[in-house]
């Protein structure tokens, strides 16, 4: 028989998983699986609540350590805001954005990821935020755009591959899944 883990670190991203009141699941003759809160399932962070906040977190906590790796590189002056703005976009962002395809972002998680991000360059092009200086202008300089539009478009590619795919396939199949019960009153 399996022993119930109550708590349970992840070595890839080094977060713990929390368990919820039930401590397990009986899926056979001797297996139990932990229930949790939260999982870290190939670098992307899944929730028991079905939003994308755990998953933003994790991912501006990986972009912040990323960025600091190369904060030596990215802030240094004989390198030019263009250069700077493209390693910030290979590195940096598409690891703040892995995975992304699939959130059910809400507008709390656009205002996050924009946040980091705006961190990020104002750090890259050496400006406080007391400057007062527009954020498009500084993407501009860096020749970066929004986060948020990169987002999107991730999002309109990845459904541009489920949509060409044989209608046999489970991920095409899933989009016209229906769920049969009936939704609690609100």
């Amino acid at each position: 028989m399996y022993k119930v883990m109550r708590s349970f670190i992840c070595r890839g991203c080094l977060n713990p998983v929390i368990s919820t009141g039930h401590t397990s699941v009986d899926i056979g003759a001797s297996a139990n699986l932990a229930v949790v809160d939260k999982l870290c399932y190939l670098g992307n962070m899944l929730s028991v609540d079905g939003d994308a906040d755990a998953a933003v977190e994790a991912r501006i906590q990986i972009g912040w350590n990323k960025f600091r790796q190369l904060v030596p590189l990215l802030t240094n002056r004989d390198v030019s805001l263009i250069r700077r703005g493209r390693l910030y976009s290979s590195y940096i962002r598409s690891s703040m954005l892995h995975g992304s395809e699939t959130w059910p972002v809400r507008k709390e998680n656009e205002v996050a990821l924009q946040r980091a991000e705006m961190r990020v360059v104002r750090w890259m092009c050496n400006v406080k935020v007391k400057d007062r200086f527009p954020s498009k202008e500084l993407r501009e300089r860096l020749g970066i755009g929004d986060i948020i539009l990169i987002l999107q478009q991730n999002k309109l590619r990845w459904y541009g591959h489920v949509l060409r795919k044989e209608d046999t396939d489970w991920v095409k199949k899933c989009m016209e899944y229906e769920v049969e019960c009936s939704r609690p009153r609100s």
